[in-house]
């Protein structure tokens, strides 16, 4: 994973390995790195002994939907009996439910649940992860959601990138006017902004949401006060999610299930990230998955991602998303590496700072309990993890039973 900036198309197929390595930590950088037998004239106050385990960069979690109240595990009975949801909103359930929960729910629950949910992630290798709001759906739920995680940033290791997804749906009482609500959550952006709240600005662009001209318009006005872009695409239907991603040069087009053809190509011919979230088609129980590999073979970059979120993709576990990308999207395993580490960091602007092993970067590295890169994918289901270092300190360790 040595090349700079997103790795696009077939350079995705090319994995750097290194044998018998050995990394230099000094505080929380990676100093140094060398062969085991070169390591030797090192002086080291400790040593690891990977014992020929697999090493990585920690991985890069770039979409999910960190902060929320409540769960919704009654819904899975009613989709399994074919209830559309639809009809699972007018019970109360939903998006809608969640919304309720977490608005509800006071500012320390929600953020005793996030660090919750982070120190899951943290157990299965993610050293990065990015949160979205978005289940507030009014002012000052919203605020409190960004703010929690703005909070977790100073008492969790995990490096977390911040993004307003206030434009996530349509609360009932705006039915019939989305677009007073589009400007009541835009109105919000000088305050995100002076409290330095979140980098990105996201929507939820489709069908009985927020439509394409509806949306160029939010997002501009983000861009305007000096937010990144992202934007909830092609999720349902192909409205051009995509197309106008690439357009406005958001950094990721996230989701793209139904992405046209068209999409793929303006996709694969700009610096947009396709962040692909599989294990979403995988919970509903869609037949149909993101074409992650016509967009690669398109030369697009895409990056993957577990959408953690209560009511479509209920994990923490990247490695799990991995196997999904792997039986699903036929990803090849040197595919997927790049996808959770250097292109999932560049989805949400740590290209520089996160995704790579390095001389002068972070020291955020995994080892497995695996031989080599191809297991992980291969063995699904389960947690590879044996250690994670985050920013040179060992942050979990596979406990020993016997």
């Amino acid at each position: 994973m040595d090349k700079k900036g997103p790795v696009k198309g077939r350079d995705m197929t090319m994995l750097t390995v290194w044998n018998d390595a050995a990394i230099g930590i000094k505080g929380d950088q990676v100093v140094w790195i060398g062969s085991t037998k070169e390591s030797s004239i090192l002086e080291a106050s400790k040593t690891i002994d990977a014992n020929g385990r697999l090493v990585t960069p920690g991985l890069v979690d770039p979409h999910t939907h960190l902060v929320f109240g409540g769960s919704r595990e009654e819904e899975m009975a009613l989709k399994q009996q074919g209830v559309p949801y639809l009809d699972i909103l007018k019970q109360g359930g939903g998006i809608l439910s969640t919304v309720r929960a977490t608005r509800e729910a006071t500012y320390q629950e929600l953020l005793e649940k996030a660090l919750f949910h982070l120190d899951r992630m943290a157990m299965h290798g993610i050293t990065t992860v990015e949160a979205k709001s978005g289940y507030g759906l009014d002012a000052v739920t919203e605020l409190k959601q960004l703010r929690v995680v703005k909070e977790a940033t100073t008492v969790h290791p995990l490096d977390i990138v911040s993004t307003f997804l206030g434009a996530h749906a349509i609360p009932p009482d705006y039915r019939d006017d989305p677009e007073a609500f589009l400007t009541d959550m835009s109105e919000l952006f000088d305050v995100i902004k002076q409290e330095n709240l979140a980098e990105f600005i996201d929507i939820f662009t489709e069908t009985g949401v927020f439509s394409i001209v509806q949306s160029r318009r939010y997002l501009l006005k983000a861009k305007e006060k000096g937010f990144g872009l992202k934007i909830h695409a092609d999720e349902i239907d192909p409205l051009g999610g995509t197309e106008l991603a690439v357009e406005l040069g958001a950094i990721s087009g996230d989701h793209l299930a139904v992405t046209s053809d068209e999409g793929i190509q303006k996709l694969a011919n700009s610096q947009t990230i396709g962040v692909i979230l599989p294990g979403t088609s995988f919970y509903l129980g869609k037949d149909d998955y993101a074409r992650a590999r016509d967009m690669i073979d398109a030369g697009a970059a895409i990056a993957l991602a577990t959408d953690f979120n209560p009511g479509s993709s209920v994990t923490e576990n990247l490695q799990l998303i991995m196997a999904i990308a792997a039986l699903k999207l036929n990803l090849s395993p040197e595919e997927i590496w790049h996808a959770v580490t250097v292109n999932a960091a560049h989805a949400i602007g740590r290209g520089e700072q996160a995704g790579r092993i390095a001389i002068g970067r972070k020291a955020d590295i995994v080892i497995w309990d695996a031989p080599n890169y191809k297991y992980i994918p291969y063995h699904f289901g389960v947690n590879h993890t044996n250690t994670v270092i985050k920013n040179g300190k060992v942050l979990y360790e596979r406990p020993a039973i016997r």
